[in-house]
């Protein structure tokens, strides 16, 4: 009887023991399927749950903007007052809609596209409609001295100018601002190379972004989604040395197998230049584990804080020879306009970038770059890109509303928010094929290793004591 007893004791210690090493074995053979799965999966080809949501987003992608709306008008036209800016928002648009255009797989394993710009505003989701219109700084006033800069040409200017009634400040509506209208000034000018529509985002509308070229994947999941080229080009042609590269994906995507330890590099045809984003913290959306990674302040510092910034350093009046932060000049890619782009409200941005103007509320919560990253595939399931664009407004003696400008600042015009969010259905789908298997595994892995630690240690003990016992 005791010898049963024994055995039977003996027996259950194996057991919980080869239980143990089972559910322990089971982790690096689980993870090794699940390695393989989610490598066939996230590589950019026809048939895999990676291509479906390249081609179209899986997810709704909008744009929300904010304008600047000047409060003081007749003070800083006639005084030079500072202007008094109050944001009203959102005036959103559905963007990205549309299917990749021109897909070419190339047998390097990288896959070649067009992005389509379209927009499509969304009174549903926008505090008022497309006529509401704001009082705004003159587009192509501001922009003339920099794109005429001999002092006779900058004289006629001043004529067509005042034959159009133009001044320092104008009012539009949210159309026209964003999308483009026909400037009195610019068709007074009698050449025939001279465009006569502005607007922030002039072409934007039934254009085409690109041609990318991305590695697929397929020979190295660690380069997945990644540019090779732009415009056919591995560089741009707007920064000096190292700051011309195009690194890293669209930010749509990342390459399988996220660290907390990674930089994210994400090319931005907006801003012209790629840019990068730091783990912060742990996110949980829709029951899905997440990474979120945001865009650091170190990213739009002066030189003088990060030094690898030296080459965005392009302008020396906003930026005070360098040493100050917050704001990128992009006039080299906006073919001379002087454009400049800021996070919303100067967040991050040195106090001399915000000086010209009344009004900024920066604020780290509402106004920064993030990126939600599901880590075991890198696919991006939530993020919001945001940017404040602005222009550089000089005095000038030949321009009659520039004449009692008294230093050059930043005039904000607009800010927005580019965002996205896994929709129900699709993160349903995720769980399904993703998440829950992962935590499925996972749970077997930890119930096979405790409950057969604890037989063992269980029946092991029993054993010893019966022994004892019988010996005695």
């Amino acid at each position: 009887m005791a010898c049963n007893l024994n055995c039977c004791l003996l027996a259950g210690a194996i057991i919980g023991a080869l239980l143990a090493i089972f559910g322990g074995v089971l982790i690096p053979v689980g993870n090794y399927f699940i390695e393989k799965t989610v490598k066939k999966e996230t590589v950019i080809e026809n048939g895999t749950i990676a291509y479906e949501n390249w081609v179209v987003p899986g997810s709704p992608v909008y744009r929300q903007f904010w304008f600047f709306d000047v409060q003081n008008p007749e003070a800083v036209m006639e005084n030079a007052s500072r202007p008094i800016l109050k944001q009203k928002g959102p005036y959103t648009y559905r963007v990205r809609y549309l299917p990749k255009e021109s897909i070419t797989e190339h047998p390097d394993s990288t896959v070649s596209y067009f992005q389509p710009n379209i927009a499509r505003f969304e009174p549903d989701m926008s505090i008022g409609p497309e006529n509401d219109t704001f009082t705004i700084v003159n587009l192509a006033v501001v922009a003339a001295p920099a794109l005429f800069q001999t002092g006779f040409i900058q004289a006629l200017m001043d004529v067509w100018i005042k034959s159009s009634k133009s001044k320092f400040l104008q009012t539009r509506n949210v159309k026209e601002i964003l999308w483009g209208y026909e400037d009195p000034f610019l068709k007074k000018i009698p050449l025939a190379n001279v465009e006569r529509t502005v607007g922030v985002f002039l072409p934007y509308n039934e254009t085409l972004d690109g041609v990318y070229r991305i590695y697929s994947g397929k020979d190295n999941t660690s380069k997945t989604a990644e540019i090779q080229s732009y415009k056919n080009k591995s560089t741009t042609s707007y920064w000096p040395h190292y700051c011309n590269m195009v690194n890293g994906t669209d930010g749509s995507s990342f390459p399988p197998f996220v660290s907390k330890g990674k930089t994210l590099e994400f090319f931005s045809s907006d801003i012209c230049r790629s840019i990068y984003g730091n783990f912060d913290s742990d996110q949980l959306l829709k029951d899905i584990p997440l990474y979120r990674f945001i865009v650091p302040s170190a990213a739009f510092a002066s030189p003088t804080v990060t030094p690898g910034n030296i080459c965005f350093c392009t302008d020396e009046v906003i930026s005070r020879n360098c040493t100050s932060a917050g704001a990128l000049d992009i006039s080299a890619c906006k073919e001379g306009k002087p454009v400049y782009i800021t996070l919303p409200h100067f967040l991050y941005g040195s106090p001399d970038i915000s000086e010209g103007v009344e009004g900024m509320h920066p604020n780290e919560q509402e106004h920064n770059t993030y990126l939600d990253v599901e880590p075991t595939t890198g696919f991006t399931l939530q993020f919001a890109k945001r940017l404040q664009v602005n222009l550089l407004v000089r005095p000038n003696t030949k321009i009659t509303p520039l004449k009692k400008i008294k230093f050059p600042f930043l005039f904000p015009i607009l800010w927005l928010n580019e965002t996205a969010v896994i929709d129900d259905t699709k993160a349903e789908f995720f769980r399904s094929k993703v998440t829950n298997k992962i935590k499925l595994l996972q749970l077997v892995e930890a119930v096979l290793i405790i409950i057969g630690s604890v037989m063992f240690l269980s029946f092991l003990v029993s054993f010893f004591i019966c022994r004892a016992q019988k010996s005695k």
